[in-house]
Formats: structure tokens, sequence, C-alpha cells
């Protein structure tokens, strides 16, 4: 079949629109909990949220976003099977993209903070299994992402749990809580900024065609958390507050402090996400246009369009605008109170945790990582610090995530393949 000639523009168009939807619904829940510690905690305003999440998440996908698109699209499944039908990928590309759009739009509605990597992995997942061969899914790399599901929300709990123990003894266990911020924030400040710099440095610019050596990359972002620490301790030497009042007052004012150092983890955490994340939804898009583009040839790379990357940052923002709320509630007040110093915890540790996994191009769950950093908080303070008839509600929510997927997925690639006669 000459796929090129006669479904060329049909088919990119479908792919586009649903990425568009797949994008949209990673914004509506995704985003939606990667600014939840920062809406919850009062750091940050819904619309205020919305204008970080517009410029970090458009940086993240634009720079760092180019290693996991690569993973998803040519490692979940075995290109070889799709050889003497390409049709069958481009099919499946599509209605999975639809598939996963759909169950996040459902997700959001009802507050569940799912996982967009389980949705968009189950539904490929489920239309090569049945519609192509189980033989054509890699396996052995569902199960390393399927563990990796595990491990990253333990990573980022810990150290979330680290992160907040530190600030407990540093700062809030003092007897002048309010002098410790001044002398303590600006390195945890340094700290956010030297790893979202990391990411930027060694992932990011080779995409822009700037290349730095190991040492020099590591050198730079240690400068740059330098010089976010300085402007931090300049920033929080500004702020006055009464040294007279009592000590509740005090932990009030250091909550401010760390509510100023909320913007800079939410910045973080959105860059993050952008750069992770964004590959969901334009991955299966890549892969449909670079095999219609070729004519039915399926290449193991492929140049990114240039429209592909606008098409997932323009419908995460307009996800996150139109139906963020209902998961920011779930995440941001659901899960454990917060408050700015327990969601800079939570945040800057599924920031870090993000990036490393970013880095290492495995498609990690923003969302099983961040849930893990906010139960890490949690935990600092004891089990009864958790609702957990909210983490019940979410963890069901993730184990339904994956079927729902890919029944939906197959379900669309029979659809598809019935309306174009294949």
């Amino acid at each position: 079949m000459d796929i090129i000639s006669t479904y060329n523009l049909t088919l990119i168009l479908m792919a586009a629109a649903f990425a568009f939807f797949m994008a949209w619904g990673i914004g509506a829940n995704d985003v939606a909990n990667a600014m939840g510690t920062s809406v919850g905690s009062k750091a940050l305003t819904i619309k205020q949220a919305i204008i970080v999440a517009m410029i970090f998440e458009f940086a993240g996908a634009y720079l760092a976003g180019g290693e996991v698109t690569s993973t998803i699209r040519k490692g979940i499944i075995d290109s070889a099977y799709f050889v003497d039908a390409p049709e069958l990928l481009v099919f499946g590309m599509i209605g999975a993209l639809l598939a996963a759009g759909f169950w996040l739009l459902i997700a959001s509605y009802l507050g569940w903070p799912v996982s967009t990597t389980h949705s968009i992995i189950g539904a490929i997942v489920g239309f090569a299994a049945v519609g192509v061969s189980p033989d054509s899914v890699e396996w052995s790399k569902v199960l390393g992402i399927v563990g990796s599901w595990v491990v990253t929300p333990m990573i980022a709990g810990l150290i979330a749990y680290f992160i907040f123990i530190s600030a407990q003894k540093l700062i809030f266990d003092r007897e002048n809580p309010l002098d410790m911020a001044k002398r303590y924030v600006p390195f945890y400040m340094a700290l956010t900024g030297f790893v979202i710099a990391l990411v930027t440095i060694k992932k990011g610019l080779k995409h822009v065609g700037v290349q730095f050596s190991t040492f020099d990359g590591i050198a730079l972002a240690i400068a740059i958390g330098v010089v976010v620490g300085i402007i931090g301790k300049i920033m929080i030497s500004r702020l006055r507050f009464d040294p007279s009042a009592d000590k509740d007052m005090h932990y009030t004012n250091v909550e401010k402090v760390f509510a100023v150092l909320m913007v800079v983890t939410a910045c973080a955490m959105a860059f993050a996400h952008g750069s992770n994340d964004v590959a969901n939804a334009i991955g299966p898009l890549a892969a449909v246009v670079s095999v219609v583009q070729s004519g039915g040839e399926i290449s193991s790379k492929a140049a990114l369009a240039w429209w592909v990357l606008p098409v997932g940052a323009v419908g995460i923002v307009l996800g996150l605008a139109m139906l963020g709320k209902r998961v920011i509630a779930t995440i941001g007040k659901g899960i454990t109170h917060l408050t700015p110093s327990r969601g800079f915890a939570a945040e800057l540790a599924a920031a870090s945790t993000v990036v490393i996994a970013s880095g290492t191009g495995l498609p990690i769950s923003t969302t099983q990582t961040l849930v893990g950093a906010v139960l890490g908080v949690g935990m600092a303070r004891g089990i009864a610090a958790l609702n957990l008839g909210v983490v019940r509600n979410i963890v069901v929510s993730w184990v339904v995530t994956l079927p729902a997927g890919a029944i939906m997925s197959i379900i669309f690639f029979f659809i598809l393949k019935a309306a174009f006669g294949v």
C-alpha cells in the first residue's frame, strides 16, 4: 500500500489532532499534579501556576524532550513486525493517542491523578499485542518501565523525606527559625538551580547544537546553582518580619520564606515535566509523520518536524488551564496537608527524580513520582498525616489505567482499519 499518496494529509492531520487531544489530557492531569503542591500550599494561585507552566513546560519540551520521545517511539514495540504493513503502525499509533486522550479526559474529570505514561504505553502495547502479534511487543522493555514505576516513587519519596527532615532539623526545630531560614534556604535554592541547570546543559542544549563536556557541564550547573542561591539570599534578606513576635508567628514567617522558594521549585517541576512527559503525546505523532512522509519506510531515527513539539506544548498548557483544577485539588489538598516547606520538599524531590530519569531516557511516570514525593513528606510527619482513603483511590486508578488504555486502543485500531478498508 502506498501510504504517502493515498492517506498523506488525512493521516497526519488525524495524528496531529489526536496528539493535541492527548497533550491536552496531559495538561489537565499531569501538569495539574506537577503544579498541585504549589497551589495546595498557597505558594502560587491557579493563574500564576498556569503562567509558570506555560513558560517552563514549553522550555522543557523544546530543550529536553527529545531523548524520551525516541525511547517511547522505538523501544516498546519491534518495528520489524510493521515493515510489510507500515499502515498498521500508523493506525495503531493514531488509535493509541485517541485512547490515551479519552482515558485522561475521564480521569481528569473525576479528579484522579493517573499516569499519562501508563496511558500511552498501555495503549501502544494493546494494539500491538492484539492487532499485530504478542511477539511485536518488547516485553522486557515494558517490564523495565513497570519496574521504574515502582522504583521512582520510592526514590522521590526518600528524597522528599530527607529534604523535609533536614528542613525540620536545620530550621523549624531551632530556637530562632527565622534566622535559620535566612541562613539555610539559599542552599536549598542553589540545589534546585543546580538540578534544573544540569538537565538543560547535558540534555537540552544538544538539541540546539550546543555541546559541553561532562566536566564543563557540571561546572556550569554548579555555577548556575550558586547564582540562584545568591539571588535567593538577596530576595530573602529583603523580607521584613517582626523579631519580637511569638514563635508561632516566626513559623508563619518561615513558611513565607519557603513560599518564595516554591516558585523556584514549581518552575523546576514544570521544566522537568515538559522534558519527560511531552513525549507521551508527540512520540506516537512523530512515528506517524516519519512513516507517512517516507512513503511507508520505518526508520530507526527520524528528525522531528518543526511543528510536532508545539502541538504537544500548546495542548499541555490548554489542558491545564481548562480542566487542571480537579486534579490539583486531589494532589494539593487530598493526600496530606501541605505547607510551602512541605510542598517544596515534595517538588524538589520529584523534579530531581524526573530529571535523573529523563536524562537516562527512561519514560517514568511524573504522576507517580510526585505522589511518591508527597507521600514521603506525609510519612515524615507520621502515617496519621496521610489521607489513606485518597491514597487508596489513587492507587486503584493507577491499576485501572493500563488496561483502560489498552482496551480502548484495540477498539480504535480496528475501527481505523475498517474505516480505511485495510
